[in-house]
């Protein structure tokens, strides 16, 4: 099968739905399909093999200039090819690019208005790299913030158009509500334009479904899964005990929750030998957020327990998390995905983390943790306290989350499951699309 996947890039950061998109295309190439993971935006960043494409469409910096002055809408496209170079955008993207939605309420509208919007300039260069593509038998696009380009992609190659759904709720709900009444409506009224919507969870497809208003029959679930080369199991802990947080370090992710259920919990343990351990994304803005994280815990005397181990490598998230007990990430609002949570019971770690959203179907599905009320201290710091005093039980849950993501959440099974969705609804090469003009019916 051929296969156009675009990816979104992240400004550099790593990223959950880069490492799903570039773990489906690395493991569909390995069984022999033909496929083309192409960035938008910057550069993907990712812990295993890049397999994107060098090139980046929709390049972060052009799509800024545009959108800031009608200046650069008209500027030859040799500019483009300057500012798209991935060797420039990456060497400005620490500095000046942003995914905070509270600053890109405009430039997300925009690209929902597709050609008829202020940068009709990049949906026009879409067009013309697509035409000079071949044909794929059917074209993924990451998210919904990207729909408008479902329908230029389908006129010009002629082929259906999937659309994953990964958690940009999260990134909608956080634009200025102005900005974000128009992008929900332009992407429910754009929801026609796609075959299939693939949402990455069983809780993500019944709240998306809702939330933009898509059909029941044009939606489907593939579970994440994750490439399990180098995970080895956690040994059995006999010492310190140590409670790890590992994901992107931003409020809406709960290390301040986890901060205050330690207090607790460091309340019923008192002298024992205990750590808190964190690693993931810290993006610049929320420096002071750690920084506050770390004056509760410093406030309470518990300060030197305390590390943050930054954006580890593979290698390093490997090492990190053979040395947690249990992980706990106490996110603060229905989390679509909880890949860190596979990637701690890769490892054979046990979980913590509330009852909400896809944790809860994760932890259910695979036996390999504790679901404890969302937003409550106590009870987390109570589950924490319960298994600190019972290691049989976290060697238990350890096993069970071993063997649970091997059974369920392995990138082979995520893979099956995206053929089997793209099978029902992709055209093969030198076929019409049923319903659908091809690029040759529209010339």
């Amino acid at each position: 099968m051929r296969i156009l996947s675009i990816t979104a890039g992240a400004a550099g950061m790593y990223c959950g739905s880069c490492f799903r998109d570039n773990a489906l295309a690395a493991e569909l190439l390995r069984r022999g399909h033909d496929v083309t993971l192409m960035p938008v935006y910057t550069p993907t960043r990712t812990d295993e093999e890049n397999v994107s494409e060098p090139s980046v469409l929709f390049g972060g910096i052009s799509v800024y200039l545009q959108q800031r002055s009608a200046l650069f809408r008209h500027l030859p496209r040799v500019f483009d090819r300057m500012w798209d170079a991935p060797s420039v955008i990456r060497a400005l993207t620490a500095r000046s690019l942003s995914t905070d939605p509270q600053l890109l309420g405009d430039l997300t509208v925009s690209t929902l208005e597709g050609g008829d919007g202020v940068l009709k300039r990049e949906f026009d260069k879409l067009i013309d790299w697509a035409d000079g593509e071949p044909r794929p038998d059917v074209v993924i696009l990451p998210n919904s913030l990207l729909i408008a380009m479902a329908e230029p992609l389908r006129r010009a190659l002629g082929c259906p158009v999937c659309c994953t759904l990964q958690g940009e709720e999260l990134f909608i709900n956080g634009l200025p509500e102005t900005y974000r009444d128009r992008a929900l409506a332009l992407i429910r009224r754009q929801v026609s334009q796609v075959d299939q919507f693939i949402a990455v969870s069983d809780y993500c497809a019944r709240f998306m479904g809702g939330y933009l208003a898509i059909p029941e029959d044009r939606m489907s679930v593939v579970p994440l899964g994750i490439s399990l080369a180098g995970y080895e199991p956690r040994q059995p802990g006999t010492g310190r005990f140590t409670i790890g947080y590992f994901a992107r370090v931003a409020p809406e992710k709960g290390l301040h929750a986890l901060a205050e259920a330690y207090i607790r919990f460091r309340a019923l343990t008192r002298g024992a030998p205990v750590a808190l351990e964190a690693a993931g994304y810290l993006a610049p803005a929320h420096e002071p957020y750690l920084v506050g994280v770390r004056r509760t815990l410093d406030d309470a005397g518990l300060g030197a327990e305390f590390a943050y181990r930054g954006a580890v490598d593979r290698e390093g998230k490997l090492a990190f998390l053979r040395g947690l007990d249990v992980l706990s990430v106490p996110a603060t609002y229905d989390e679509p995905k909880g890949l860190f949570l596979l990637e701690a019971m890769g490892s054979g770690v046990p979980v913590v983390v509330p009852r909400r959203g896809a944790l809860e179907e994760i932890v259910d599905r695979t036996g390999g943790g504790v679901l404890v009320p969302p937003d409550d201290p106590h009870s987390l710091a109570q589950a924490l306290y319960d298994l600190w005093r019972d290691r049989p039980t976290v060697d238990r849950l350890g096993a069970r989350a071993l063997a649970g993501v091997r059974e369920h959440y392995t990138i082979a099974r995520s893979a099956d499951a995206l053929l089997e969705v793209l099978g029902r609804v992709a055209t093969p090469v030198g076929a019409d699309p049923v319903g659908r003009r091809t690029s040759a019916s529209v010339h």
